[in-house]
Order: C-alpha cells, then structure tokens, then sequence
C-alpha cells in the first residue's frame, strides 16, 4: 500500500530535512570512537559505527540526534577530506597492497594501487606517496588510494629527511646548472673594492657565503660600514629558467645534518659565494653611524668587485674577542676589522635597548650526524658575540635597504610585523594589570608603545609573563609596501643580504639595482608574496618534522634510559603539558595522568597557562621541572615524559 508512495517519499524528505545539521572536523580516538569538533568549545560525540564512514581531519557535515539520552551525530556529507595526497607505509597482505598513511590517529589500512604513470615497485615497509582516490561518505564502499611514487625503503637512514620533504611536496635535490647559468649576464660598471680588507664571518663549514664586511673610521671618529652582499641576479635574469626555479623553492631549505640549495651549488657555493682571495661581483651598500649608534642618512647602493681577505669563524672570532682559546687574527689589518666591527656592534646594541627592541639570547641546537645519516648527538650552540657582530651589521644593512626602497619606490619585499591587533591588545592590557603593569591599549598599538612595553618586560624578565604576551602578538609577514616591523621596533625593515638563500632578498636586489641604473622597476605581485610566505612555512614544518624523528631515534639509545632531564614548560594543553628537555632541546608531552591520578581534580587552563589540582597552581608555562622519559612512540614522532617529584 505505501510501496513507492510519493507522499511517503516527500514527507521523509521533509523529516530529514528538518533534522538539525552541524558541521566541523573529525577528531578520533584510539578507542574507536570520535567526536565532532565544531570550535574549541563545542564538540560532538561520534559513535563507533559512524566513525567507519570518516577519517580524523575530514571536515564534514553531520546529523545531529539524540541516542540513549545523548547528543550524537551522523556523517552526512563531506566538505573537505583530511586526506588527498599523503605519505605513507606499504602493507603486503594476501598478495594485495595497502598503505598506512603516515599520521597520528590514521592507523587504518587503506587499499591501494600503483598508479597507471607510476614505474616504482613496492614492498613491505617501503615509504609512498599516495592519493586518496575514493571516500566512503562520498558513496564509495571503500577508501582507496593510488600510489604516485615511491620515496625510500623502510631501513634507510634516511627516510626522516625524505619522507618528510615528500610529505610536504618539497624538493628534495638542488636545482642543475646548465652551462650558460654560470655566465655572468650583466655588463654593468662596478667599483673595483678588491684591495680594501673585507671579511666574512660564518660558521666553520659555511660554503654558501652571501656577506662580507669591510669597517673602517672617519676623522670625526664615526664609523663606516661597507656590506657587501652576494650577487646572483648578475647571473640570473628575471624570468629565466632559474629564477623560476627559485620562485618556486623560495628559500634555501635549512634541515638537520644539511641543506637543499635554492640555487644550483655551482652557483650559491662556489660562482656567487664570496669565497676567500676571490674576485666576486657584489651588490654593496656603504652606511655611516654616528657616535650615538644612530645611522645617518649618508647611505650609499652601488655595485663593486670585492675580494675576501679572510674567511673567519663565529667560533674563534668569539674566542679571540673574550680572550679565550689560541687562534688570532691572520693579519694586523684583520685585527682592526674586528676590533672595529666589535665597537660597532656594541655602539648598536646599545642604541637600539634604548630606540628599538632587543631580542633574548636563545639556546639553539645542531644534530651531529655520521655520513650515513645516523643520530650521533645533539650539541647547545649559544648565540656569541661574533654572531652578534654580523647579525648587527645586517640589521644596519637591511634598516637602510627599507628606507632606500620606500624614499626612491615606495615599494619592495617588506618584513612586517603589526605587533597586536584590537582584541589581543586588551587581552594584553587585561593581563599586565594582574601584574601592576599598566599600560594603554592605543599606547601598545602603537611601534613607540610596543618598544616601551618590550623594554618593560625586557628589564622585568620574567618568563611567564613574557610568554603570555607573546601569545597575544601577531606573526612576522612580508608586505609589497614600507610597514613597520614591531617586533625588530624599526617603522621599515627589508631583508637583501641572502639572496644566495631566499628569493624575496633576490626581488629586492633587482629593485636596488634599478634604483642605481635608473631602470624601470617592476613592483612585486601580491601572489609572489603569498608564495614566498607559503614556502617559508613548509620549510619550517619541514624542519621541526625532521627533528622530532631524528628525537626520537636518539633518545631510544640506552644511556638515556632512566636518565632524569631538566625542563622547561613551553605550552599547555587540553590533556596535558608540553615541555622542552634543556640539554638536546626535545619537545615533550606529559598527560595529565602523570600529573595527578584523578582526572576530574585536575584543571588545564590554556589561556593562563596555568595547570590546577582541586583549584590549586601546580604548574605554569616557564617553569623548570625534572622529568623522565616514559615512552618513545617512533611511528608519531612524539616522546612521552613523567615529571619526577
């Protein structure tokens, strides 16, 4: 009787329409179920056999209902799956492959094929990169795969390197020269600088060097800087088959144990790398600063020929400063160099504690690697004062790029940073008075008020603080047009002294020169910007992935088995503490189940970045504590630790 009753289709048409609908990102869980995140907030719970339809990240719509006196939802149609094209580990089973995609939380098999291009052949445990073909809330019986490549075997050492450049679709060798990229293509004229002394300062095994120094000083004791900076573009035209490549890779990618060149090696190591007793072709910028530490407006672009003199380590330059170790300068006139660029670097960083911002020294760490790609060790590197010497010079160096562009443009590739928006600036303001600091939230708005309040908290030094107004900060972006960089407190700062390594510093080389020849300059598209901000943020994914791993490698060796490790809390979470062991500079999470036995006592306030057990603070974010490792999960990269009391 109701068989293909039309009203009995429309009025369950109607019904289910009317079933409320809400939509967000799945989240799973180890035990089969999963729950519907639909802000940081609100979520929903998914039940086991509803969960057999998605896949943790997919964003989707669901109906929700009511089952057993709770709030549940179904799957119903999918926005944007979290899997497209993935990495992965192969699975023989029964003649048949499958790939695990390489993710937390993704431990289904997913059935797979070689896809029809494809030549590689695969086996058990090799790493693939893979393409989600078919979703089961797309109406498919399974989800399915086609494999695209293969990256490595699974026993290689190294797989961290390759896997993780493969999953974030990034290249994996340097870009090759072809004979005529290493001819010099500018005929312009240059200022013959090879007898004058410059020098470079890098690390011991630095090959691809973009600066050079030369400092001397006028009869009214003020010093002059001259910064002499790599030239690729002499080599690379605009448009060109290598300019393209290296608009594409964007930067020089820096990862654990080694890099991958932007530019071919011929090039960024050897042609263009101003390399000692040389004759290299630069493009050079000559600043006078005052005795006060400002900069004059005496600055000079031009394009020169320069010769290093010497090629000098941070290390012993650093060592010779503080009067340790046995090296010493080659020559007299090296001697001066440094003596002079010590001064100056001095002179500026005490000008900029009272006009700008000075940043905190910060531990860094460099993984030792054998050459067949096996975790040796991790050392600390401190920033010393010939770090600081350089990194000073390029400041001064890049301060008057900015302004050179802006006067003669008003344009080029700016570093910005807009240091709080409305909101966060009296979240901000909220916070300090908890702390009798009081501020304005029109003063911190702006670079004058923010520089006061960074200097503040500068002589406060107290890391918690600290750490919460940094949350409330804005990210470092590039900008097409001048813009103050709030963090640095400079009004314009534009980066030109890499270009060997990052190409938003090769755009602005060809701007400079066109300001020196009087060319026509090109302003920057807005799409380049978005590319080159893009690329910078995979390239420190890369970096921070590639780390994890090679993490937790090394500390499954037996000498740090039952070894307790100092450190530091750097972030709260909704289950737990994050936490940095100070001497390799892991990161690890600790649940809350290590932090108090009863779950319901315990309170993790992310906002504050506080922990709290039955109302009382246990923990905050700076703190130093004594941990041990408990568990080191290599298929997620992450290191479980347990806090010693």
């Amino acid at each position: 009787m109701f068989h293909n009753n039309p009203l009995l289709t429309q009025l369950k048409k109607n019904l289910h329409a009317k079933i409320p609908r809400v939509e967000g990102i799945v989240k799973s869980t180890e035990r089969g179920f999963g729950f519907l995140e639909i802000d940081t907030q609100k979520s929903y719970f998914i039940p086991p056999k509803n969960m057999k339809k998605v896949m943790h990240g997919d964003k989707i719509i669901a109906l929700l209902k009511i089952e057993k006196d709770r709030e549940i939802v179904e799957p119903e149609k999918l926005i944007e799956p979290f899997l497209n094209r993935f990495v992965g580990k192969i699975e023989e089973k029964n003649n048949k492959l499958f790939i695990i995609p390489d993710y937390p939380f993704l431990k289904d098999l997913i059935i797979c094929e070689p896809n029809k291009n494809c030549m590689n052949n695969f086996y058990n445990g090799d790493w693939a990169v893979a393409k989600l073909i078919k979703h089961k809330l797309k109406g498919d019986h399974v989800f399915y795969a086609e494999l695209i490549e293969k990256i490595i075997q699974e026993e290689d050492p190294f797989a961290p390197w390759w896997v993780t450049l493969a999953r974030h679709n990034l290249d994996r060798k340097e870009p090759l020269a072809e004979e005529n990229d290493l001819l010099l293509k500018e005929n312009y004229d240059r200022k013959d600088l090879t007898s004058l002394d410059f020098i470079t300062i890098d690390n011991i095994n630095t090959k691809d060097i973009d600066d050079a120094l030369f400092i001397d000083e006028t009869s009214s004791h003020e010093l002059c800087l001259t910064v002499a900076i790599a030239d690729p573009t002499a080599y690379i035209e605009r448009g060109s088959r290598l300019d393209l490549i290296a608009s594409k890779r964007g930067f020089t990618n820096y990862l654990p144990g080694f890099n991958i060149p932007m530019l071919p090696r011929n090039l960024s190591e050897n042609i263009c790398s101003l390399n000692p007793n040389q004759c290299r072709p630069v493009l050079a910028c000559r600043i006078t600063i005052l005795k006060d530490g400002d900069i004059s407006d005496k600055i000079d672009f031009f394009l020169a020929w320069i010769k290093s003199k010497s090629k000098l380590s941070y290390e012993y330059v650093s060592d010779w400063i503080e009067g340790s170790g046995t090296w010493i300068p080659p020559k007299k006139s090296i001697e001066k160099q440094i003596l002079l660029l010590h001064r100056l670097c001095l002179l500026r960083i005490k000008w900029r504690k009272v006009n700008a911002v000075l940043f905190k020294d910060s531990l860094e760490y460099r993984f030792h690697l054998s050459e067949t790609g096996k975790v040796i060790d991790v050392s600390i590197e401190k920033r010393r004062i010939a770090h600081k010497i350089v990194e000073e010079s390029m400041i001064i160096a890049n301060m008057s790029a900015a302004n050179f562009l802006s006067k003669n443009l008003g344009f080029g590739i700016y570093n910005v940073h807009t240091g709080f928006d409305l909101v966060n600036a009296e979240n901000a303001v909220s916070f300090l008075k908890n702390y009798n600091l009081n501020f304005a939230v029109k003063e911190i708005m702006t670079l004058k008020g923010f520089c006061n309040l960074r200097r503040v908290l500068n002589i406060l030094s107290n890391n918690y603080i600290d750490s919460r107004i940094r949350r409330f900060q804005s990210f470092g972006d590039f900008s097409t047009i001048p813009g103050p960089h709030f963090a640095l407190g400079f009004s314009e700062y534009a980066t030109w002294t890499s270009p060997i390594r990052k190409y938003s510093d090769m755009i602005n080389h060809r701007l400079l020169k066109s300001i020196i020849k009087k060319d026509q300059a090109i302003k920057p598209s807005e799409e380049i910007k978005f590319k080159i901000s893009e690329q910078r943020r995979r390239n420190r994914m890369a970096e921070r992935d590639v780390s994890d791993w090679l993490y937790t490698i090394l500390l499954q060796k037996k000498k740090y088995q039952n070894k307790q490790f100092n450190a530091e809390i750097i972030d709260i979470t909704r289950s737990g503490m994050r936490a940095r062991l100070i001497e390799n500079g892991a990161n690890v999470f600790i649940p809350g189940v290590f932090l108090h036995p009863i779950r319901e006592e315990l309170t993790f306030n992310q906002e504050l970045g506080k922990v709290f057990i039955n109302g009382i603070i246990h923990y905050k974010v700076s703190d130093f504590i004594r941990v041990n490792l408990s568990e080191i999960r290599l298929e997620t990269r992450s290191i479980i630790a347990k806090p010693e009391y």
